[in-house]
């Protein structure tokens, strides 16, 4: 089993690691333009951005080419998913490809603008985030074929917030970001950015080509980089995968 995945905080990275197989990072395979492979069944794996694909997976999915007897999508998520894994499903129809199962799981939801950290640790044990996947890793074993429904209000409701998305990742998000006193110019942030996004002059110096993700935010060690607009001081990473995993995954430079 092959497993292409991207991951900020981690929380994918967990996902696909509990699932198995040869793991790869879809910022690095962009970075190397590896895109042919093949197996007897073939995964992604990463986050849902506002009920939809974060943009390095789209590109990621328009440039690889795989032959599989069986495809799957595993998206994880905070709050909602949304239709995002049914849109995933008919945007592989129409590519003419197959993806027999699709699937999202709930986990800590890291998106400063809208949630608080510490409120999120809170709902971990409710979230049975452990057992939720442990049911996908065993549909994936046994090849199961489903795609999930997708009612008119969800589908109208993940229209709009895309279209949200859409306007908000426009190459000015560099101004949503403060980096404060507390940085040393570590460059921690520089190798967890996915886009290479980042870098360091006599200051953090972020260009235009931010995703959003956060890993910057959350991966600082000294807590120095701050959005404008989050709602919580406190950081997340996914408890069972190591910063030095996160950075193997994400580094551009």
């Amino acid at each position: 089993m092959t497993i292409f995945y991207f991951t900020a905080t981690g929380n994918s990275l967990y996902a696909a690691k509990t699932l198995g197989g040869k793991l790869y990072s879809i910022p690095q395979l962009l970075k190397e333009g590896q895109f042919e492979f093949a197996d007897d069944s073939i995964g992604f794996v990463f986050p849902v951005y506002g009920f939809g694909l974060p943009k390095i997976v789209k590109r990621f999915l328009k440039a690889v080419r795989y032959t599989s007897q069986y495809t799957f999508a595993i998206g994880t998520y905070g709050n909602m998913a949304g239709s995002c894994m049914n849109n995933l499903a008919k945007d592989f129809h129409a590519a003419g490809r197959e993806l027999n199962y699709a699937d999202s799981i709930l986990m800590v939801d890291n998106y400063l603008p809208f949630f608080e950290i510490e409120s999120q640790l809170k709902k971990v044990k409710e979230k049975r985030i452990d057992e939720h996947l442990q049911i996908i890793v065993n549909n994936v074993k046994s090849k199961k074929n489903s795609i999930p429904r997708a009612w008119v209000m969800s589908r109208m409701f993940t229209a709009c917030v895309s279209w949200a998305v859409s306007r908000m990742i426009n190459g000015k998000s560099a101004q949503k970001y403060t980096v404060n006193e507390k940085c040393t110019a570590c460059g921690t942030c520089v190798k967890a950015c996915p886009t290479g996004n980042i870098e360091i002059q006599d200051k953090v110096v972020f260009a235009s080509s931010c995703e959003l993700c956060y890993a910057c935010v959350h991966i600082c060690p000294h807590t120095a980089i701050h959005l404008k607009n989050e709602r919580s001081g406190a950081r997340f990473r996914n408890e069972n995968i190591s910063v030095e995993e996160i950075l193997r995954a994400n580094n551009q430079k």
